[in-house]
């Protein structure tokens, strides 16, 4: 199994994890506000010092690639492709709400009667970024930006349970108040979460093109009034 740097950038969380076969060797992380320009680096040189190995002993970076932050995906994405140009390693692309469902596998329950899960992101106002996955982790519906609605998810919602979990679910709790909505609390994105993900991905050989990667925006960039 190989030695993996993975990088969570593209929402609040500045998030570096350094694993081996499975095993978590450091984590470095931080939460609030947007610090991945000051404290990328610093946390990539901390995790190799907490596990004691050294920068040129990986096998691959793993980078979330989005939908989010339009400035942290593009610290994080060029981040990862510096450190694959110059040490000739692969880079691997695991989508950030892809990731998030990992995350809730970790630390959430599984109910039974459960069968649609919909990790969330804010996208701002009452739009969200979402993707729908089964109980087995394969997609129902793709990544996509949705302006929540009373009605949203309803041909879902009508059929069964639906969980909603990430930043975005929070916002839309008022909104969609089905008797089949669930929503489940502190489920945040880090780096850790996407290490079963990038493994699978390495020992499939599924790589992005190191030259021509661009992060899963989603939505164009605008500047404007906040």
């Amino acid at each position: 199994m190989p030695l993996l740097l993975s990088l969570e950038t593209s929402t609040r969380m500045c998030s570096v994890a350094l694993s081996e076969n499975g095993r978590l060797l450091g984590l470095k992380e931080l939460g609030g506000e947007y610090s991945h320009a000051e404290n990328l680096t610093l946390f990539i040189e901390d995790v190799f010092l907490t596990a004691n190995r050294k920068i040129g002993e990986l096998d691959a970076v793993a980078i979330s690639k989005g939908p989010g932050s339009y400035t942290g995906l593009r610290i994080g994405v060029s981040t990862a492709k510096g450190l694959c140009f110059a040490l000739g390693i692969p880079l691997i692309g695991v989508g950030t709400l892809e990731a998030l469902f990992s995350a809730f596998q970790t630390l959430a329950k599984m109910d039974e009667d459960v069968k649609v899960f919909c990790p969330m992101l804010d996208a701002r106002r009452m739009e969200v970024y979402c993707q729908l996955f089964d109980e087995t982790g394969n997609e129902i519906e793709p990544v996509s930006a949705k302006i929540i609605v009373a009605d949203s998810f309803l041909n879902h919602l009508e059929k069964g349970k639906v969980v909603f979990f990430g930043e975005g679910a929070m916002k839309c709790r008022e909104m969609i108040k089905h008797p089949n909505a669930v929503f489940v609390d502190d489920i945040v994105p880090s780096a850790k979460y996407m290490i079963r993900l990038a493994e699978q991905r390495f020992e499939k050989k599924v790589f992005e093109d190191v030259a021509y990667f661009e992060p899963f925006y989603l939505k164009e960039f605008h500047t404007g009034a906040k």
